[in-house]
């Protein structure tokens, strides 16, 4: 195979952009991920699924007991945390572009802007729960609702974390062009996380 038909294959590939290990194919970095991404979409599924189940038997809903159930009526705070994270998503991504370019500088800067919009979204989630007016035993509203978010907001948390080691590894030079599969796999995630977001701010406070 010649370089230029080389390239031209590469630059169709469905996984091109993925890091690649020296054989071919997706890094086990990567591959790693996208395997346990499967695993929690089948775990989220099936907490949205109880939801549902829940809602689809409980007339009226949100139930009537508790005007603060009905989120239709407040759905700001919880709209400018989607903001924010869904910001979070294309700064990541500006880092793994970066990085693709041996641009290191663009890396830091890329996991470190999300890094913090990651934690503005951990501590504005914790205010709005704060101003909620119901909790987690307040019927079957209070337990899915906290059940949802709260998951979502752990899988956060371990976002930070995993954001938190990136930039430290980036700020010791440790990633290039060339070997950033740690870099790869956890944007994977970071992305994963903000889509399961943007199902749940629309199932709980829009449908």
């Amino acid at each position: 195979m010649t370089a230029d038909s080389h390239a031209l294959t590469t630059e169709h590939s469905l996984v091109a952009g993925l890091a690649h290990d020296q054989r071919g194919g997706i890094s086990n970095p990567v591959l790693g991920m996208l395997l346990f991404i499967t695993s929690e979409v089948m775990f989220f599924a099936g907490l949205f699924g109880a939801y549902f189940t829940v809602r689809a038997s409980t007339r009226p809903w949100p139930p009537a007991d508790n005007p603060h159930f009905n989120l239709h009526e407040d759905p700001w705070k919880a709209a400018i945390l989607t903001v924010i994270l869904v910001t979070s998503s294309f700064t990541c991504q500006l880092g793994i572009w970066a990085i693709r370019r041996d641009d290191r500088r663009g890396l830091v800067r890329g996991i470190a802007v999300t890094l913090v919009l990651g934690i503005a979204f951990l501590l504005g989630q914790a205010y709005d729960y704060s101003q909620l007016g119901f909790g987690l035993t307040d019927g079957t509203f209070g337990t899915t609702f906290f059940t949802l978010t709260g998951f979502h907001g752990a899988h956060v948390l371990g976002g930070t974390i995993m954001l938190s080691v990136i930039l430290y590894r980036a700020l010791a030079g440790q990633f290039t062009a060339r070997h950033h599969d740690a870099v790869e796999a956890t944007s994977l995630y970071w992305h994963f996380v903000d889509v399961v977001w943007v199902a749940l701010f629309s199932t709980l406070y829009i449908l």
